[in-house]
C-alpha cells in the first residue's frame, strides 16, 4: 500500500559559513520547499573561526521550524588555503584587518582571500554532482561586490556558471539569491523567517573578549543593515555604548 504522506525530495547544496547572509539563505531554502538540504562549510584556517560554531545552531533552528526537512552538514578541511593565501588578513594573522574608514578607493580589500569562492564553489559543485543535485546556493550579497570582492559579483556568478555548463552529463546551476538584496533587505527577510541573528558571526576580528569590532568592514556593513532595518544587532560590540546611543536615535528595536 502506498504511503500518501510520502514527500518528494527537493535537493539543494548550500554553502553555509555560519555568518549572517548564509544563515538567512539556509532559512530561505527551507521556506522555499527544499526539504533535502546539503550544507557544506569550509574550515580554511580563517581568523574568524567562531563562525563555524554557529552552523549547528542554525541547522537546529531550521529543523525546529520545518519538520519534514532534512539537513546534512559537512565541514570540509581546506586548511591548505591558509598556506597558499598568505596575503589575506583572514588567513595570515600577522596582517591587520582593514578598518572601514581606510578602505575608500581600495579596489580589493586586504581581507579578500584569493580565489576563495571559486575554490569553495568548485567543491560544492562536485558535492552536488555526486549526490545527484542540480542546484548550489551561496551567500554572495549585493554589498560584497560593492566592497571590492570580485568573487561575490554577478559577473563572477555568470562566468562560473558558463564554466560548469561544460559538464557533459550533470547540469548544475550556481545561484546567489541574496545578490540583488541590500543588507537591510537581508535582515528584514531573516526576521520574517525567524533567523536568530544572535547565533551568527560576521566580524573578521578574533578578539579574546568575544566582542565584535564595528570598525571592521564586515561588521560595519552588518550594523548598517540592522540600523537601516530599524533593529538592534543582538551581538555585542567593542563600541557597544556608542551603538546604544545610535540605536536610541534611530528608534531601533530588539528583534522579537
Amino acid at each position: 500500500m502506498s504511503n500518501i504522506y510520502t514527500i518528494e525530495k527537493k535537493k539543494i547544496v548550500l554553502a553555509l559559513s555560519g555568518g549572517m547572509d548564509s544563515s538567512v539563505l539556509l532559512h530561505m531554502a527551507a521556506n522555499q520547499g527544499y526539504n533535502d538540504i546539503y550544507t557544506i562549510s569550509f574550515d580554511y584556517g580563517q581568523r574568524h573561526r567562531r563562525e563555524l560554531e554557529c552552523i549547528k545552531k542554525q541547522v537546529v533552528k531550521v529543523l525546529e521550524k520545518h519538520f519534514f526537512t532534512n539537513v546534512t552538514n559537512k565541514i570540509i578541511d581546506v586548511s591548505y588555503i591558509k598556506e597558499i593565501a598568505t596575503n589575506s588578513s583572514l588567513t595570515n594573522h600577522s596582517i591587520d584587518n582593514p578598518k572601514i574608514k581606510e578602505m575608500a578607493g581600495d579596489a580589493q580589500p586586504v581581507s579578500y582571500v584569493p580565489f576563495r569562492n571559486m575554490m569553495f564553489l568548485s567543491i560544492a559543485s562536485s558535492y552536488a554532482e555526486s549526490i545527484g543535485c542540480d542546484i548550489v546556493w551561496y551567500g554572495a550579497a549585493q554589498a560584497d561586490s560593492l566592497a571590492g570582492y570580485w568573487d561575490g559579483s554577478s559577473e563572477f556568478l555568470n562566468s562560473i556558471n558558463q564554466t560548469i555548463s561544460l559538464n557533459r552529463k550533470s547540469k548544475i546551476k550556481i545561484a546567489a539569491p541574496l545578490l540583488v538584496m541590500s543588507k537591510k533587505q537581508i535582515i528584514e527577510e531573516g526576521v520574517k523567517l525567524g533567523v536568530n541573528f544572535g547565533d551568527t558571526w560576521t566580524c573578521y576580528s578574533n578578539r579574546e573578549d568575544g566582542l565584535a569590532d564595528a570598525d571592521t568592514p564586515s561588521s560595519s556593513l552588518r550594523l548598517r543593515g540592522f540600523i537601516e532595518a530599524g533593529y538592534k544587532d543582538p551581538i555585542k560590540y567593542l563600541q557597544q555604548d556608542k551603538l546604544e546611543k545610535i540605536y536610541a536615535e534611530k528608534n531601533c528595536k530588539l528583534i522579537a
